[in-house]
């Protein structure tokens, strides 16, 4: 998997326009009344290619949301935090808890202006616990499941379940 580096302080103005407009659009979804068709708009505004009948719960924190994919039937519940440059996939009816932190870059240890990125891959009927933080180059297998409040740094297989910090594998499905 090839890394994206991207110097921060050499953004186009384009690219600090849609930075601006994302963080409005999140500001407005946070305080929006849940439920409602002005919160479905906006949710759907921020992520334009979301699959039929997800839903994701205020408040979120998107940066780059426009580099995430949802598919359908999928639930990303309150506090999510989406850091998303390398990409974010999430797959058809996959559970995100509160507080789930999926981190798709991170800052280069020399040129801390430069972030380093890599996607992040959640696969189809995958549970991530409330709190895990999904690091950048991770892929979480179909049907997986990661316990609350894990660190996951390294791929987690299908149907397995993983937990800890860092995530260590536990038990099949």
């Amino acid at each position: 998997m090839d890394e994206i580096r991207i110097d921060v302080t050499r953004q186009t103005e384009e690219e600090l326009e849609l930075a601006r407009r994302h963080a409005q659009l999140v500001f407005r979804f946070n305080h929006t009344m849940p439920e409602t068709p002005e919160y479905s708009a906006l949710m759907h505004e921020i992520f334009p290619t979301m699959g039929e009948g997800s839903v994701v719960f205020a408040p979120l924190t998107a940066i780059r949301p426009h580099m995430v994919q949802i598919g359908k039937n999928v639930v990303v519940m309150n506090g999510c935090l989406m850091m998303a440059a390398g990409g974010i996939f999430i797959g058809d009816n996959a559970m995100l808890a509160a507080n789930v932190q999926l981190l798709s870059n991170n800052h280069d240890l020399v040129e801390r202006q430069v972030i380093t990125c890599k996607p992040v891959h959640i696969g189809a009927r995958a549970w991530i616990g409330a709190g895990a933080t999904i690091l950048a180059g991770v892929t979480i297998g179909e049907n997986a499941v990661v316990g609350a409040a894990s660190v996951v740094t390294h791929d987690v297989e299908p149907d397995t379940i993983v937990a800890g910090n860092p995530a260590r594998f536990i038990r099949k499905i």
